[in-house]
């Protein structure tokens, strides 16, 4: 129904709500990047600093770890003069999911100073099965029937049945990553741990919801 009628007038009204959270999860993207003239030099580095890596991670709380395959391809590298030679470049990305973020700051140290080792992040995120948004997706709808009694209230009547509700969508904004590094060894020392203050995260919902009305009386 996409019109109303006189004996059945139809509102159409938007229901809103958003709410700040924390973060529940971090994620961090970690790349292992090796690259030489020799193509089995450059698998061994990278076999290496990947494997180093990844004890790291297992010696930590992370929630859990994905590792697509080692690739290793023809490239172009440069030497110690800056001269171009054919050779080989090889890389393997690592994505981390941190729930324990008490330890993140650590972790991200640790990780930024491993040699062929580049850390990005972290992305700032909420459970998948976190509860915030359908808690906000509910008061978008309250929302959305509070307005249309105020609209039926105004006019002298009241709500007869809802038609159509429609999921408007909604977001949960994930911060700029707040640390990219591309590790450098500068001292055997262990690097103290990052400060990290992780950001709120605002949540968003939006419904669009069509009732009709009893007939008001448009004559007073």
């Amino acid at each position: 129904m996409t019109h109303g009628t006189p004996d059945a007038p139809l509102l159409t009204v938007r229901g809103e709500a958003a709410t700040d959270a924390e973060p529940e999860t971090a994620r961090l993207g970690v790349t292992v990047t090796a690259e030489g003239r020799d193509r089995h030099q450059v698998l061994d580095d990278l076999t290496r600093a990947h494997t180093t890596a990844l004890g790291l991670l297992t010696a930590h709380p992370v929630e859990r770890v994905t590792t697509p395959a080692l690739t290793v391809a023809p490239a172009y590298v440069l030497d110690e003069h800056g001269g171009q030679h054919q050779g080989h470049q090889g890389r393997a990305h690592l994505t981390v999911h941190v729930t324990d973020l008490t330890t993140l700051g650590a972790l991200l140290t640790r990780l930024a100073d491993l040699d062929l080792i580049t850390v990005e992040g972290p992305h700032w995120e909420l459970r998948p099965d976190s509860p915030v948004p359908a808690d906000v997706r509910r008061a978008a709808v309250r929302e959305a029937v509070r307005r249309a009694h105020e609209y039926a209230d105004a006019l002298g009547t009241t709500l007869a049945a809802l038609i159509e509700l429609t999921d408007e969508g909604g977001r949960v904004p994930r911060p700029r990553a707040a640390f990219a590094q591309t590790a450098r060894r500068v001292s055997a020392a262990p690097p103290p741990p990052l400060d990290l203050e992780p950001p709120h995260l605002t949540v968003e919902a939006a419904v669009t919801a069509r009732f009709t009305l009893h007939p008001p009386a448009l004559d007073r």
